[in-house]
């Protein structure tokens, strides 16, 4: 037998809990009253409690009975949508897209306007982890930026969508040093989202700053504004958090900065068709070649 109660053992519950008597509950579910009592003796059975207290004036449920009664309650109301819910998903598509933590308060409102006639389901985590997912079939797409930076599965494509460069966010009362050496003696807040972390620390010391690393362009800003000190990132992250008095300068440090549409091969139109509008959504500019990864 199994451990499960049956949509009839939920019935029966809460038939028996709203009317007070199992005769009412059986003749509501059509069923006798003997037929109602030796389900209900065979479900406390299977539990080892008694739900419900019977005498000749009705049916009570003790605190077991009406725990369950509860549960009852949330398991036949979301059966009752499963219908409905189904026949929605027949009429809209439903898409899994992924991106890395920064970009996703930027993306995903610009995908639900521009996918309006389908349902995106927002998925964030490490740019790889998110290309293996396309690759094995759990996500439709993924925007990354270390497409170029690994190894491709081989199920997958991947296609420039913007370009990007890095910038110095400057907070009010910041200032930098003048000449070769900008960031001379400075604590700099750093975030970029793809794998030059590192390279861009190096350079970032090696012109005199003491760099620190931000989990999320979110953080760098708020900690580059709290801390007094400059923030290197991605302009197109400057732009979207930029406050008055703030300056945008481009950065001293070579490097581009390409975000990429993962799927699988070949790209679905439906992705296709949202590439050239994505950019000027994002505060980016429309990468200068395209290219498969």
């Amino acid at each position: 037998m199994t451990s499960f109660p049956s949509v009839e053992d939920l019935r029966l519950v809460e038939a028996i809990a709203r009317h007070g008597s199992l005769g009412a509950a059986g003749r509501e579910l059509l069923i006798s009253q003997p037929a109602a009592s030796n389900r209900l003796a065979a479900l406390e059975r299977r539990i080892g409690e008694r739900l419900f207290d019977r005498d000749t004036t009705g049916a009570r449920p003790t605190p077991a009975g009406r725990a369950f009664r509860a549960e009852a309650d949330h398991v036949l109301d979301h059966l009752g949508l499963v219908f409905d819910r189904v026949r929605a998903a027949a009429r809209a598509r439903t898409f899994n897209v992924g991106t890395f933590g920064s970009l996703a308060p930027l993306l995903f409102p610009a995908l639900d306007e521009l996918l309006a006639d389908s349902t995106v389901n927002q998925v964030t985590d490490h740019g790889d982890r998110l290309v293996e997912w396309v690759g094995e079939g759990s996500l439709d797409a993924a925007f990354v930026a270390v497409a170029n930076q690994m190894r491709l599965p081989a199920t997958v494509g991947a296609v420039p969508v913007a370009d990007d460069r890095l910038a110095v966010l400057t907070p009010p009362a910041v200032s930098l040093r003048g000449g070769r050496r900008p960031f001379a003696d400075l604590d700099v807040v750093t975030y970029t989202y793809d794998m030059s972390a590192d390279t861009l620390n190096q350079r970032l010391s090696g012109l005199g700053a003491r760099p620190r690393t931000a989990a999320t362009a979110e953080t760098a800003v708020r900690t580059a504004r709290l801390s007094g000190c400059p923030a290197v990132l991605p302009r197109g992250f400057g732009l979207a958090y930029r406050q008055e008095g703030d300056r945008l300068s481009a950065a001293p440090l070579p490097g581009r900065l390409t975000l990429f549409l993962v799927t699988r091969k070949p790209t679905p139109h439906v992705f296709a068709a949202v590439v050239n509008r994505l950019p000027g959504r994002l505060g980016l500019r429309r990468p200068t070649a395209r290219r498969s990864e």
